[in-house]
C-alpha cells in the first residue's frame, strides 16, 4: 500500500510543478495531495515538502489554519476567469457555460472565505 501512496504523492507533485507554469492546473491543491500521499508512504519526503523554500509555506499555512495567502487567492481568481472567458469566447455550449458558471463560482467562494495567511 506504501508504495500506491509514494505513487501517488510522485504524481500529484509532479502535476504540481507542471501546475506552477501553466495556469489550468492548480499547483497548491495538488501539492496538498502530495503531502497526505507522501505522509502515507515517505516520511523523508513528506518532511521535505513541507519544508520546501517555494512550496513548504502554503502547506503548512493551510494545515495548521486553513489558510490561503491574499495572492494566491488573486491568482487563482485571474485564473478561474480566464478558463471562464475562453470558453465564453470559444461558444461552448449555454449548458456547459451554465454548469461551469456554478461550479466556478463556487470554488471561488471556497478559496475568498479562507483566512488570509
Amino acid at each position: 500500500m506504501r508504495t500506491l501512496w509514494l505513487i501517488g504523492g510522485l504524481l500529484s507533485f509532479t502535476l504540481g510543478v507542471i501546475g506552477a507554469f501553466l495556469p489550468l492546473l492548480p499547483t497548491v491543491p495538488l501539492m496538498l495531495l502530495a503531502t497526505f500521499c507522501f505522509s502515507k508512504s515517505s516520511e523523508r519526503l513528506h518532511n521535505w515538502l513541507i519544508t520546501h523554500p517555494r512550496f513548504g509555506a502554503s502547506i503548512q499555512d493551510w494545515n495548521d489554519h486553513g489558510a490561503i495567502s491574499s495572492l494566491a487567492k488573486k491568482m487563482a481568481t485571474i485564473s478561474i476567469a480566464a478558463v471562464f472567458l475562453l470558453s465564453v469566447v470559444l461558444g461552448v455550449k449555454t449548458v456547459v457555460i451554465m454548469i461551469q458558471a456554478v461550479v466556478l463560482s463556487t470554488v471561488l467562494i471556497f478559496i475568498w472565505t479562507r483566512p488570509n495567511s
